[in-house]
C-alpha cells in the first residue's frame, strides 16, 4: 500500500481547478498533476477535481463555486535560498494577481503565498546567516 499523506491541503477554485494547478507545477521543480477527475455536477464553471503534488505535498483542487473564497487568513510559505528563486516564484506568482509587503501577495485566483529568504527566520532572531541586504530593511520598506 502507497504511503498516504495524512493532511492535504484541499483548495477550492471557482471553475479553474486545473488552470491553477498547472501554473502551480509549472513554478516548482519537482511537482505534477496526479490526476484531473471531471465532476459530472456542482455550481462551479469547470467542474474538475485535480490532485497535484509540489515539491513532496500533495493538494487538490477543487471547483466549487464563488462561495467561498481564498482569504488572507490561510497562505502559503515558500522558502528560497537564492534571490533568483524569489525572483521565479514572485514573477510567476504574482502575474495577474496582487503584490503586497514583506513578501507576500495574492495569486490571479485569490490564493495567498509568502516568498521569503530560507534565512528570515534567522536574520529576524539577529543570528545565523547575514542578510544579503545588510541590515534587515527599514520598517514599511517593501524588498519583496
Amino acid at each position: 500500500m502507497a504511503n498516504l499523506q495524512k493532511v492535504t491541503p484541499f483548495l477550492r477554485y471557482d471553475g479553474a481547478a486545473e488552470e491553477a494547478a498547472n501554473l502551480y507545477v509549472s513554478l516548482f521543480r519537482n511537482s505534477r498533476i496526479l490526476s484531473v477527475t471531471p465532476l459530472e455536477a456542482g455550481p462551479a464553471k469547470g467542474v474538475a477535481l485535480v490532485e497535484f503534488e509540489l515539491e513532496g505535498q500533495r493538494f487538490t483542487a477543487l471547483d466549487g463555486g464563488p462561495m467561498f473564497p481564498f482569504s488572507p487568513a490561510v497562505s502559503f510559505g515558500i522558502s528560497c535560498d537564492t534571490q533568483e528563486e524569489i525572483d521565479h516564484f514572485w514573477a510567476g506568482l504574482s502575474e495577474d494577481g496582487e503584490e503586497e509587503q514583506c513578501g507576500w501577495l495574492r495569486d490571479r485566483y485569490g490564493l495567498s503565498w509568502q516568498v521569503t529568504p530560507a534565512a528570515l527566520a534567522e536574520w529576524m532572531e539577529g543570528s545565523g546567516a547575514e542578510s544579503p541586504h545588510g541590515s534587515p530593511p527599514p520598517d514599511g520598506e517593501d524588498r519583496h
